[in-house]
């Protein structure tokens, strides 16, 4: 277990005062068996109004509202949580579904079924064939054809940054072989989909756990990330981070978790502006461990 500090920055700097929408916030993690929280905060420049909800899939939504225009438009999250890795051993996965293809049990199949649904074009069918490349004729075996997958997607495309909202069709990254973390998440979900599985989309943190080293040492870089879940009977929600090829929430923390990429944006908003008002845009996150003696300050929600 490893007590974490994550403060999350974003920061748009506009040419001239513009009027601001509502902005959609997904910062604010749930606890859970292996992720406990402890406090969170979260500043906004302009002050403007905060109301919480839950969305369709539970997450925490804070939505921010504005009355006057703004020159300058800030976000800092700050939470602190307890993180508890994934045990080194398999999951137990049902006997039915060790192996591909199989069907999920009568009493889960209604609510796997949107997460199964392929959401994007598969042009000559190219991403069903290529995850069939992973499933060994000979096993089958679900979890090593999940393995294989995410770490094909590590080894052999490229991470290529880019700044344009949204993501790319999963189609698009397999032809080329490139994209970024939210691009890699949703193709090898399409890629697990083609397969009868059932996955979704998953934001938060990528942390380096070799801070762990010196506890209470000044923050250190972040990330925010995405990566992707499948649901395998008897060991649920397994987390596959095709990024960085990791299995398990080893480095990742999990903020929210959504059928489609668009419903698991950390920030979303519009303003009303000229065209270019937008200048400059900032994203900073730093993330330390904290040691066990540090204390805790009272939870805030705004």
């Amino acid at each position: 277990m490893r007590t974490i500090e994550i403060v999350h920055r974003t920061r748009y700097d506009y040419a001239e005062p513009v009027t601001l929408g509502e902005y959609r916030l997904m910062f604010r993690p749930r606890d859970s068996h292996d992720l406990r929280l402890l406090y969170t905060h979260l500043g906004i420049v302009p002050a403007g109004t905060i109301r919480w909800i839950h969305d369709a899939f539970g997450n925490s939504i804070a939505i921010a509202a504005f009355t006057e225009p703004a020159q300058v438009l800030e976000f800092v999250s700050t939470i602190r949580l307890e993180h508890y890795e994934t045990p080194p051993e398999l999951p137990s996965i049902e006997a039915y579904a060790v192996k591909l293809p199989f069907s999920y049990a009568a009493e889960e199949a209604p609510d796997l079924a949107r997460y199964i649904e392929r959401q994007f074009p598969d042009p000559n069918a190219a991403i069903s064939l290529w995850a069939k490349e992973f499933v060994e004729a000979e096993s089958g075996d679900t979890f090593a054809t999940l393995g294989r997958m995410c770490a094909a997607i590590h080894e052999t495309f490229g991470y290529n940054q880019r700044f344009e909202p949204g993501t790319q069709p999963p189609a698009a990254t397999l032809e080329q072989r490139s994209g970024t973390c939210r691009d890699f998440a949703l193709l090898m979900m399409e890629g697990a989909r083609s397969l009868g599985l059932a996955a979704r989309f998953v934001t938060g943190y990528l942390y380096d756990p070799a801070l762990d080293a010196e506890p209470g040492v000044a923050a250190a870089p972040a990330h925010p990330h995405a990566w992707m879940e499948v649901y395998l009977p008897g060991a649920g929600w397994m987390e596959f981070d095709p990024t960085n090829g990791i299995v398990g929430t080893d480095r990742l923390i999990r903020v929210a978790v959504a059928r489609d990429s668009e419903q698991a944006m950390p920030i979303k908003g519009s303003f009303m502006g000229p065209p270019g008002a937008c200048v400059n845009t900032v994203v900073d996150v730093q993330v330390r461990t904290l040691s066990p003696a540090t204390p805790v300050p009272l939870q805030k929600t705004g």
